[in-house]
């Protein structure tokens, strides 16, 4: 089945033109182009099925632009959320009004801004948006704002949680959205606590809540000052904790443990952590099991544990040894990842208060040591 004469003859006059992007209105049967002049657009008079038509026009779009008959290629649909496009096709996949071409180019490492306004002219979705705002070019060109106003503005109708917190934590990125719309996201997290798992990861230690440090974090500073001076991740990572930010950002972890919604607000609040201390370097003593995190740490910190532990963990501890229990506080923070998460959510999909019951045996350990950095 050809296209109908009328409708073969405008759209070949439409693409002999300088043609940005092209999109199609499956809806409204209408193809529309954008150029330097502005958008085109042709009305479409199928013969035969809206379906069959239509996967006629893709093809003739893509005869004309990758000198393809067959449309889409197949194989670009593998990579296409794998960033595997090539940079020098970007501009041609947005002329084949393909959604799915679409998403290989807003994934593509070799997005510009100018590519950016483009694909967003030319399917206008959240996930759309999440996959540019990755790409620091995006960021800070003119869509970085554009892009951030709308994942602000769709918030309130994002149903999934993992969508929600990493588009928080995109948006927060500097020059984005103005510090009265941050505010009002941190407000709004007090009654949708995945927000502020976007704002862990995007913002650890600039959260907007004022706290004050620990009692101790001047004493911790006048005996590790000189191992902070020389780099020491542990004593650096335990100020770090026990600073005002620091403060804050244990308040937030500990209001999101209070009432999760889902395991991926779990999920995503076990990956903040881990981003928090990876500076401490301890993956080789993590586990999926609390009480062996527990019991690790103990070991690592004991008396009989001088000889196995790190030479920078042992010079903290020598340093200021009246803070043992901060320090191993600290660490078994640091040892907390998505495995300890495992062994309750390979068993159960329960979301809600039967999901909080069911992790209680994880978080309540957890909250505890967040205590002992938070009153020590």
């Amino acid at each position: 089945m050809e296209l109908t004469p009328e409708d073969a003859l405008r759209i070949n006059v439409l693409l002999a033109g300088s043609v940005d992007a092209i999109r199609i209105d499956e809806s409204r049967m209408t193809v529309y182009a954008l150029s330097d002049k502005g958008e085109a657009k042709v009305q479409l008079n199928p013969n035969c099925r809206d379906e069959s038509y239509l996967r006629q026009v893709r093809e003739t779009l893509s005869s004309h632009v990758l000198g393809s008959p067959g449309g889409y290629p197949v194989y670009l649909k593998r990579w296409t959320r794998m960033g595997q496009a090539r940079d020098e096709i970007l501009e041609s996949l947005l002329k084949l009004g393909e959604p799915e071409a679409v998403v290989a180019v807003v994934n593509a490492s070799g997005i510009t801004d100018d590519i950016a306004r483009r694909a967003w002219w030319a399917s206008q979705t959240s996930d759309n948006a999440r996959c540019m705002l990755r790409q620091q070019a995006v960021v800070e060109g003119e869509m970085g704002p554009v892009l951030a106003d709308f994942l602000v503005e769709f918030l309130p109708f994002e149903e999934e949680a993992r969508n929600q917190i990493t588009s928080v934590s995109l948006v927060m990125q500097r020059g984005l959205i103005s510090g009265e719309e941050r505010a009002r996201l941190w407000e709004k997290a007090r009654h949708k606590n995945a927000f502020y798992v976007g704002f862990l990861h995007a913002l650890p230690d600039e959260l907007p809540d004022r706290v004050e440090a620990n009692p101790l974090w001047q004493d911790c500073l006048a005996s590790t000052g000189a191992l902070v001076r020389q780099g020491n991740p542990f004593a650096i990572q335990l100020l770090r904790l026990l600073s005002p930010a620091g403060q804050a950002f244990l308040a937030t972890v500990d209001a999101v443990l209070k009432k999760p919604s889902n395991q991926d607000v779990m999920v995503e609040l076990m990956h903040a952590l881990e981003k928090h201390a990876a500076g401490l370097l301890l993956d080789e003593y993590k586990n999926s099991d609390i009480e062996a995190i527990v019991h690790e740490v103990d070991m690592l910190t004991g008396a009989e544990a001088v000889d196995a532990i790190p030479g920078e963990l042992q010079a903290l501890i020598d340093a200021w040894p009246e803070g043992g229990y901060c320090i191993r506080a600290m660490l078994i923070l640091a040892l907390l990842g998505e495995k300890v998460l495992n062994p309750i959510f390979s068993r159960t999909d329960a979301i809600g208060t039967v999901m909080r019951k069911k992790l209680k045996p994880v978080t309540e350990p957890i909250q505890e040591h967040i205590a002992v950095l938070r009153s020590a």
